[in-house]
């Protein structure tokens, strides 16, 4: 059985397509991410299946509970760690801990074993009397976890989970993360915009762009659509002639808007004879740049522009917020 099935999941807010007839699979264990700018109905998504939100239309079950139908199993099966900040500050570790295990109603002596267990499986167990508005923004996000994990879900859905932290904190994260799936054998879902986090942690991605799934592959897969090396020009011109070159060394030619990307075989070997081509076809160069193919390249493929990181604006995600309440 799969830990996740997606079949066609719409919601609108309004005239606001969020989420536009989605399908996916997730099996158990897996780390799955779902990869796009923000506004592209990643939160969105995860609001439906941690029955937050329900769909316009369109079905999906967790675990075999299905997300309307069976509201309470999909609850028990599942750990939520969003954006919004969601612990009690003026509590310590062990009392937010505490309290999260009294409302699902964990034994006593279950209950203390767990978060004197997980507390110390994030490095929090000498700061575990500590009150959490002492905290840095790693340490509340590694409590938020734990106490995501303290009913033993079998999914645990992940939104953004290193957004503002620094970088050797997301590090640390991401171990943690693999940890789970690995060693506990939680199925992990997880929303990001940073490419980086997707390639090491996913084992499988959907890029999902204006509420839609454009891609979904494993990163390695994704990557090797776009072909060898990639040579990015930034010029005024346009390729032009390039596009319709057939070298047997070149991939592909990608015409953006003040750029191109070019991908070939054996950059080293022909560099010079391409930069022999573009001065032949009268290509002003900018700049140029070399790499191997990222999910970056993927989206670029995909959407014809780079991933946007830019935060919705405050009144969009106020009106937002407020239809989501009234539905």
């Amino acid at each position: 059985m799969n830990a996740v099935t997606v079949s066609d999941l719409t919601k609108k807010f309004g005239d606001f397509l969020a989420v536009d007839t989605i399908s996916f699979e997730i099996a158990q264990g897996e780390i799955f991410g779902l990869l796009g700018p923000n506004g592209a109905g990643k939160t969105t998504t995860l609001s439906m299946l941690a029955t937050m939100l329900e769909p316009t239309s369109g079905t999906a079950e967790v675990f075999g509970h299905h997300i309307t139908r069976d509201e309470d199993g999909v609850r028990r099966s599942i750990g939520i760690v969003f954006q919004d900040p969601s612990l009690d500050e003026e509590l310590t570790a062990w009392e937010n801990m505490d309290f999260h295990g009294r409302l699902y109603r964990i034994p006593k002596k279950v209950r203390l074993a767990r978060i004197t267990e997980l507390l110390d499986l994030v490095g929090l167990t000498e700061r575990r009397s500590d009150l959490v508005k002492t905290y840095s923004g790693g340490m509340r996000r590694r409590l938020e976890i734990a106490r995501g994990l303290l009913h033993r879900p079998k999914v645990l859905f992940l939104d953004e989970p290193t957004l503002g932290l620094d970088p050797q904190t997301r590090n640390y994260l991401w171990e943690y993360i693999e940890k789970l799936s690995k060693e506990m054998n939680i199925t992990v879902i997880l929303t990001t915009h940073y490419m980086d986090e997707a390639d090491r942690l996913c084992d499988r991605v959907g890029i999902i762009d204006n509420g839609r799934i454009i891609a979904l592959d494993t990163p390695e897969h994704l990557k090797k659509q776009i072909g060898g090396d990639v040579v990015t020009v930034t010029s005024p011109d346009s390729p032009g002639p390039l596009v319709g070159l057939t070298a047997p060394w070149i991939v592909k030619v990608e015409d953006y808007d003040g750029f191109f990307c070019i991908a070939l075989h054996d950059v080293e070997e022909h560099l010079s004879e391409l930069m022999k081509m573009l001065i032949l076809h009268e290509i002003r160069i900018t700049s140029v740049s070399i790499h191997k193919p990222t999910l970056e390249d993927v989206f670029l493929h995909y959407t014809g522009r780079s991933i946007r990181n830019e935060e919705a604006g405050s009144k969009d995600h106020m009106r937002m917020a407020y239809r989501a309440w009234r539905h």
